[in-house]
């Protein structure tokens, strides 16, 4: 046990104390919220980067419900070397300082080696118990193998331009001159700020994005990994940020970073993703080993890629815009049935994003600045990679993203491309599901 009962009893009151001072009503509505179930009898686990929002739509989803509550953190060092053991005082310490409750609200549970014992023996006892997690281990083995079939997932990124228009009181729905021109504004700021909360909400610099990137290498996969050469993973994370929307190899990350072999560089590459740092997309091919060997980077968020020490970001906004578009197709796919791929034909052609419900492409999705007049080099390089891109997969839905101009349809090679402009498209909230 944490010393004695009396700091377990200080420690979970200073948590209390402290989420009673999260200021809600500064807080954005976020959809996810209406995924966690309090009426049902299975933990809810809500996972994403360090500080995408989790905890907060956690509480508010809870305060709202008019469930009393207890609240642990376990990101916290005075409770490190907790395990499963000393749940039984922290329950304890719990109901003395909140009196009786029926939801227990744990932050970042991965944290506590056995966790999944006592939250087994919690939902067994009657108790909602809602999780938050930093890590996707938390789900890929702990979660799958010891809480099969009892839990629920909502995966939480950081802050959509949606809700970054929402945070900055830009009207999403007028179609006014003035409305239209500030939401393209908006995108543009959103294209070099990123979604973090704390930094759309209180307007935090390069020095809080630094230090979360160092929480993430630090306490989401040296500390669980038992990384040696924290300053080669450090190297390779800065390297992969730099890279985003650019196809990776293992073999050249090996070689970059004189790493032992190629399986020391996946593991690395999977830690980040664990840890929601970075995302990964595959090539779509039936082929596994083509789909498995080509592989897209993403940011989880630009200001990763953009605003970090000693970083040179280019100013290319395509990329920019490529990789806003990819994270909100991870916020509108049913995660159970559905993937994001890209397709490449070297020297041939590419789709940026293909949507696909168990095997069946069901959309072709293209992202480009701009699209230019029908004979010239861009405008048939845009289309023709959506025109193969349906002859290879059979699916018809194309559409093309543009940051600049306006809805359009083209009709090509007896094919219909939808031109959409991405401040409208980001913000019309169509999902897959």
């Amino acid at each position: 046990m944490v010393g004695i009962m009396t700091d377990l009893f200080t420690i979970l009151s200073d948590q209390k104390a402290e989420l009673e001072r999260t200021p809600l009503d500064r807080q954005v509505s976020r959809p996810e919220e209406n995924m966690i179930n309090l009426s049902s009898n299975v933990a809810q686990v809500v996972t994403g980067v360090r500080r995408s929002g989790k905890s907060t739509i956690c509480q508010r989803v809870i305060l709202q419900s008019g469930h009393p509550f207890g609240y642990v953190n376990f990101d916290d060092e005075r409770l490190s070397g907790l395990d499963a053991r000393d749940l039984d005082g922290v329950l304890q310490t719990l109901y003395r300082i909140n009196g009786d409750f029926d939801v227990l609200f744990m932050d970042e549970a991965q944290d506590v080696k056995g966790w999944h014992l006592f939250v087994n023996r919690m939902l067994r006892s009657g108790m909602k118990v809602v999780l938050t997690g930093s890590n996707a281990n938390l789900l890929s083995s702990d979660l799958t193998s010891y809480l099969t079939g009892r839990y629920n997932e909502v995966s939480l990124y950081p802050f959509s331009f949606a809700e970054y228009c929402n945070a900055r009181k830009v009207d999403l729905t007028s179609h006014t001159t003035k409305c239209q021109a500030m939401r393209k504004r908006a995108l543009d700021e959103y294209m070099f700020s990123g979604g973090l909360p704390e930094v759309v909400l209180n307007g935090e610099g390069r020095g809080y994005v630094m230090s979360l990137l160092n929480a993430i290498i630090t306490k989401d996969i040296k500390n669980r990994h038992k990384i040696r050469y924290i300053e080669t993973l450090q190297e390779v994370a800065d390297s992969l940020l730099d890279k985003y929307c650019q196809e990776i190899s293992f073999n050249e990350i090996a070689e970059e970073f004189s790493l032992n072999s190629v399986h020391t560089a996946k593991k690395y590459v999977s830690y980040l993703e664990e840890a929601f740092l970075i995302r990964i997309i595959h090539k779509y091919s039936f082929r596994h080993g083509e789909r498995t060997s080509g592989r897209k980077v993403y940011s989880v968020d630009l200001s990763f890629a953009t605003r970090r020490k000693d970083t040179l970001s280019t100013e290319f906004l395509g990329w920019r815009l490529e990789n806003i578009i990819l994270l909100e197709l991870l916020r509108r796919i049913d995660r159970q049935y559905q993937d994001v791929f890209y397709m490449k034909k070297a020297g041939q052609f590419e789709v940026d994003f293909v949507v696909c419900e168990r095997s069946k492409a069901i959309e072709l999705i293209q992202v480009a600045h701009h699209i230019d007049a029908p004979d010239t080099k861009l405008y048939r390089r845009e289309t023709r990679g959506l025109i193969k891109g349906a002859e290879l997969s059979g699916c018809h839905k194309l559409k093309l993203i543009v940051l600049e101009g306006g809805r359009q349809t083209i009709s090509i090679s007896g094919e219909t491309i939808e031109v959409a402009p991405a401040a409208e498209w980001l913000c019309n909230g169509e999902t897959y599901r």
